[in-house]
């Protein structure tokens, strides 16, 4: 058996964090009174999150995926930004998890039965089309087939392989994704997120302060996450 990441095996480093841009928050005007504690101070009439306080953060994050990967749980990346959607879905892709790119659906994790019996559809509809099975129809029929897989492939690909919910997610903006954080609450999944200076921390049950609009700081999360489960699956 694969033994589980030890905290210094993640190569955390304070420099290349503040280069990534992870420190810097909103507007002072735009503060969440629940963020203050993560706050180092201000520059320009934006706040500074404390970088150190991210890097402890981000290290309880990392052992606790570690761990759920560990022990074969599930984890969904969500992360409905238009600029980050390449990033999730390569993330997602590399570190062979489950993801969502693209809107939120309302009902993912409320109403998931009927969101399986169209991912089911997807995949049957998907797999007729590699075999074959719809040459017999006429153009125009294979034309819609087609709009309707592109659809499908859009809103499922990136859970077209999650039998049932997931254990925990990782959401890249608690405001943007609070559908999928809302959902999730509602279910018991436990909801680890980005949280920038904007925002109510405690909506989530674990947090990495940082910015959640630059894509060099959330590409640097990410890439630590992917890592820390590609290592625990070893």
């Amino acid at each position: 058996m694969a033994e589980e990441i030890k905290k210094d095996d993640y190569n955390l480093n304070t420099d290349e964090m503040t280069a990534a841009g992870l420190c810097f928050g909103h507007r002072t005007s735009k503060v969440h009174p629940k963020m203050k504690p993560y706050l180092l101070t201000v520059k320009s009439g934006v706040h500074i999150i404390d970088i150190e306080k991210t890097k402890e953060k981000l290290v309880e994050v990392l052992d606790f995926i570690s761990k759920l990967i560990f022990e074969n749980k599930v984890l969904l990346l969500v992360g409905t930004k238009v600029q980050f959607k390449e990033l999730i879905r390569n993330i997602g892709q590399e570190a062979k998890i489950p993801y969502i790119s693209g809107r939120w659906l309302g009902g993912t994790f409320t109403n998931f039965k009927t969101i399986k019996k169209r991912i089911d559809y997807f995949k049957e509809l998907e797999e007729r089309k590699a075999k074959g099975d719809l040459e017999k129809y006429t153009k125009k029929e294979r034309a819609k087939m087609d709009k309707e897989l592109k659809d499908l492939e859009n809103r499922f690909a990136g859970i077209k392989n999650l039998e049932n919910l997931p254990d925990a997610i990782l959401v890249t903006d608690i405001k943007k994704d609070g559908l999928a954080v809302k959902e999730a609450k509602k279910k018991g999944v436990l909801v680890i997120a980005i949280a920038d200076t904007n925002v109510n921390p405690q909506l989530a049950d674990l947090i990495i302060p940082a910015n959640d609009d630059a894509i060099s700081s959330v590409s640097y999360i990410l890439g630590k996450v992917k890592d820390a489960i590609i290592k625990s699956r070893k």
